[in-house]
């Protein structure tokens, strides 16, 4: 393996970083939480962390390269990831007060239903796309890579998240009573939307300096 240990460590950090940034998954595993307990939660992680271990090899095996060699493309995409965020963020304060239950696409019962559930939101989530297709090539050279640090970036993309959205799913389903009331489903959604609109601003503000 060549990957030096402080890029490998400044790739986890900047993992956990951009899970704390409210998404798809999130919507997900706070659905099928309030609605199946845990139970709901771990066949949707196993979904996600699939999902985070396909992204890594699209970025590593073309589609970052040929992004990199393009600043209009990259500057493009940085706007349309704040567009994203922003909207995002206003849908979901627009619609703070509603049930996330009514969604049934996320809360249908059983292994595959989570499963598949996991698969399709990490599929659909600009959040990834934007951070393994655009950045993870500032953290590593990807036409240099060998197989065993191919492997290990894999696995640290789909294994950290992993954890904490295990993690994340059993503490929103021991409090699933409290916040399924609709005082609190409000609180959490606003708050949520709040930080996308936020991660949004910056982006947007970001560019604009650059400029």
């Amino acid at each position: 393996m060549t990957l030096p240990a402080e890029s490998i460590w400044l790739y986890a950090i900047a993992m956990v970083g951009i899970w704390f940034t409210p998404g798809p998954v999130w919507v997900a595993i706070i659905a099928r939480a309030l609605a199946s307990g845990f139970r709901g939660v771990w066949p949707l992680a196993i979904g996600v962390a699939i999902g985070d271990a396909i992204w890594p090899l699209i970025a590593i095996f073309g589609l970052a390269v040929i992004v990199s060699q393009n600043a209009v493309l990259i500057e493009a995409m940085r706007w349309v990831a704040a567009a994203v965020f922003i909207g995002m963020g206003l849908l979901l304060l627009r619609k703070a007060s509603q049930p996330v239950e009514r969604d049934s696409r996320l809360t249908r019962g059983g292994i595959w239903a989570g499963f598949s559930a996991g698969l399709l939101a990490i599929a659909g989530n600009p959040k990834a796309a934007l951070f393994y297709v655009g950045v993870l090539p500032g953290f590593f050279d990807v036409g240099k890579l060998t197989g065993p640090d191919i492997t290990t970036i894999v696995v640290m993309s789909c294994m950290v998240p992993f954890f904490l959205n295990l993690g994340m799913g059993g503490v929103i389903a021991a409090a699933r009573d409290r916040l399924s009331s609709p005082s609190g489903l409000r609180r959490m959604n606003l708050v949520s939307g709040g930080l996308l609109i936020a991660v949004g601003c910056v982006i947007g503000l970001g560019q604009l300096l650059a400029g």
